[in-house]
């Protein structure tokens, strides 16, 4: 990540905190599963006053709660459910409070993961199966860009060209949400493509998610983290 970049994205989260008087409180949830490190470098970067821990009381109280994940579908879910993160995360939700999982961590708010012919309940904060990837090549490990929708709030200031960093085998295909309520947006999709076209990204409401790692991507995921920052 250049330093020019970085600084420019600190200044603006800072500028977002500094106008409601603090910056705002992040809590990376620690439940065993994921970078817990580099997610808290990049989001103290990126002007959030950020905490690692699995507290109960921390992680319900915090503006935004970001749940990692890497590994297996399974082994996350028992962990998250283990560390009671399956109830922070619906309470939190219940509430309109702002969550952000990424990689593993998306994928488990799905209704369920497909690993080797095995399924596994997600936290079913969103129908759909996460699958295996349809592609000769797998894991999809790399740089890739991303189509984001035109009034994306995640990506905003995020050109087409950008790429972001993904290490995954398995994703979520052919999706869409429709709302029963008319009054209701649907969400907000963003797709990458390996071999086939798969969810990269969801805006829906309190609850947003990338499939790649934006904390591993460079200067554009420090713009995104600064984004998701700004709406807390």
């Amino acid at each position: 990540m250049s330093t020019t970049g970085s600084a420019s994205a600190s200044g603006s989260a800072s500028a977002t905190g500094s106008a409601s008087g603090r910056s705002k409180k992040v809590v990376v949830f620690d439940y065993g599963f994921g970078n817990v490190r580099s997610a808290e470098r990049a989001l103290a970067r990126a002007g959030a006053d950020v905490e690692i821990t699995g507290d109960f009381d921390a992680a319900m109280n915090a503006d935004g709660l970001l749940v990692p994940g890497v590994g297996a579908f399974a082994a996350c879910m028992r962990g998250l459910k283990d560390a009671r993160g399956d109830w922070i995360v619906g309470r939190r939700l219940s509430g309109g409070r702002p969550v952000l999982g990424i990689c593993v961590g998306m994928q488990i708010l799905f209704e369920r993961g497909i690993e080797h012919g095995v399924e596994t309940e997600g936290l079913d904060e969103w129908p759909g199966a996460v699958e295996p990837l349809k592609a000769d090549i797998v894991p999809h490990m790399g740089w890739n860009t991303v189509a984001a929708p035109a009034d994306s709030e995640l990506f905003k200031g995020l050109g087409p060209d950008e790429r972001y960093y993904f290490v995954h085998s398995y994703a979520v295909h052919d999706w869409t949400l429709q709302t029963a309520n008319p009054a209701l947006r649907a969400p907000k999709v963003t797709w990458s493509t390996h071999g086939a076209p798969f969810v990269a990204a969801v805006e829906n409401g309190a609850l947003w998610a990338t499939q790649f790692h934006p904390e591993k991507s460079g200067d554009a995921g420090a713009q995104l983290l600064t984004n998701w920052i700004g709406t807390l």
